[in-house]
């Protein structure tokens, strides 16, 4: 894709959602509000995608996300699965090995991937929609807003010509830098670490034992990161140390002296770039101004120690397209929008301090501090059981919101997304949860029907789950390894109301009524998804 799309009329028409930048966040926000039938322009300043892969890695809820916009299967061709992670000391030897543990979103709980092959058929995803615009080369100048939208200035990158595009609301994903951001004076809070390191993408010609486990090479002298990426390729991450030439680790000689402390030879790997960069811990102070919202890196940055970077602004897509097009479409009333931020940052903010504690371990360079790491890990290492939780309950914290877009007075099951079982359709298909949801507002319910008056009147439909062994029938799925069942009395709820994101607005025990719709809640017959053929 060079220049701008063949597809989506005339690009200076009124647009639902103008979407300011086209890496990951932004490709996502794309394929969502496009699937969902708004029209769409995305204004990206370059012309291709961006060679170098930053994210590595990222977990099964972002990958749920992808299964939403169709895409998910296709995605993880090209990605690994199911490798584990190890910890291990100066001289190579593992003191801390665990698998992150699944948490029921019906993918694998972690994928490493090779980011520019996961843009291209992010980018490719967004052709099927005839009603989204692209603009490459085109750089946003100014946001203008007013009681009914938002004016954009756009210029095409070398020329002196500007246009002028209108939206009601624009998603800003254009990055750390986010010029955005600048421009609407949000003060981009936190701090960059001293340490600089030089992330150096490889070839990889000869495989050498082990090169598809991820490795965290705790040694004080020189902390690495070892990481298999799919496709041919192998990530190595170095930090720079006092006394060294920063120009000079990111010659080829420097790497390969380094990537030779772990035995691997110049006719194994082949160099293909290498960058340093700096590790932050960034936060927008507003993740919204009036009818500009701030996504990914632009609202937001952390470490990479846990792979979330990305996964982050994927789940700000997901988190506020859908309220978008609730909005747009008159389903829910403006402010619904505020719990945007009010449901994001909290999580955010939690995954970077996950982030912090676990580059602390890998990077630690005091020999008396080292040693007590390595000794107390390995100790707890013969007890698989607590090692698993250890790694699974200090790796990716689940994202639920205990504040936002929730009925009140919420119940155990509130803010939490409910688990995506394989489940039998009417139809006797079996098909994953969400194919059934289908990104709608639902009542799911266990037992016989209990009449929720104000919600059907709201014409929210109702979804029975049925145990293993029942016949498929209209209006139910069978769930045969009881995955909802049990979640479901873990949380002391039959009934739940799910929001178009699957996450649980309201819920209710046997008998009991549910909390009644949100204020202005008038769902519109849906329309139709434009066609993703």
């Amino acid at each position: 894709m060079g220049g701008t799309s063949a597809r989506g009329g005339a690009d200076d028409g009124a647009h639902d959602v103008a979407v300011i930048g086209y890496g990951p966040t932004g490709v996502t926000a794309a394929n969502l509000l496009g699937g969902m039938g708004l029209r769409v322009v995305v204004v990206e300043r370059d012309a291709e995608i961006f060679s170098r892969a930053r994210a590595i890695s990222t977990d099964e809820e972002v990958i749920r996300i992808w299964q939403r916009i169709g895409l998910a299967e296709r995605l993880k061709q090209d990605m690994l699965a199911e490798r584990p992670l190890d910890f291990v000391d100066a001289r190579g030897r593992t003191f801390l090995s665990a698998r992150p543990a699944p948490r029921g979103h019906g993918h694998p709980p972690q994928m490493f991937l090779y980011q520019p092959a996961l843009e291209q058929v992010l980018r490719e995803g967004v052709e099927r929609y005839p009603n989204v615009t692209v603009l490459l080369r085109h750089e946003c100048l100014r946001t203008r807003q007013d009681a009914d939208g938002v004016e954009l200035t756009v210029a095409r990158t070398g020329e002196d010509s500007v246009r002028r595009l209108r939206a009601r609301y624009v998603i800003a994903a254009d990055g750390g830098s986010s010029l955005t951001r600048a421009q609407l004076n949000v003060g981009y809070e936190g701090r960059t670490y001293e340490d600089r390191w030089v992330v150096i993408d490889t070839e990889m010609l000869k495989p050498w034992p082990d090169h598809d486990r991820l490795r965290f090479r705790c040694d004080p002298a020189r902390p690495a990161v070892d990481c298999p990426t799919p496709l041919g390729h192998h990530r190595w991450e170095f930090p720079i140390l006092p006394g060294d030439d920063e120009r000079g680790l990111t010659t080829d000689d420097a790497i390969y002296a380094m990537v030779s402390r772990y035995g691997i030879g110049r006719d194994q790997i082949k160099i293909l770039r290498a960058t340093v960069y700096s590790h932050h811990v960034r936060f927008a102070a507003r993740f919204r101004v009036g009818r500009v919202f701030l996504a990914g890196d632009a609202a937001h940055a952390m470490p990479p120690w846990i792979g979330q970077g990305m996964a982050a602004g994927v789940r700000d897509a997901a988190n506020l397209c859908w309220k978008l097009a609730a909005v747009l479409r008159g389903e829910l009333p403006e402010p619904v929008l505020d719990s945007y931020e009010a449901e994001r940052k909290p999580h955010v903010k939690e995954v970077t301090r996950r982030a912090v504690l676990v580059g602390r371990i890998i990077t630690e360079r005091r020999l008396p501090v080292a040693r007590v790491r390595d000794t107390a890990l390995r100790a707890i290492r013969p007890v698989s059981s607590l090692t698993s939780r250890l790694v699974d309950s200090n790796w990716i914290p689940v994202a639920s919101y205990a504040k936002g877009f929730q009925a009140r007075p919420s119940a155990k099951a509130s803010g939490h997304q409910i688990p995506q079982p394989w489940v039998i359709r009417s139809d006797g298909e079996r098909v994953r949860l969400d194919d059934v949801l289908d990104g709608r507002w639902l009542l799911l319910r266990l037992g016989p029907p209990c009449p929720q008056q104000a919600w059907e009147r709201a014409g929210v439909p109702s979804l029975a789950v049925l145990p293993a062994g029942s016949r498929p029938a209209e209006g139910a799925v069978v769930d045969g390894d009881g995955v909802l069942p049990a979640w479901l009395a873990e949380r002391d709820v039959t009934t739940v109301v799910l929001r178009p994101d699957a996450y649980v607005y309201a819920a209710a025990s046997a008998g009991a009524q549910l909390p009644p719709p949100p204020a202005g809640f008038e769902p519109a017959s849906r329309p139709a998804v434009v066609s993703a053929q």
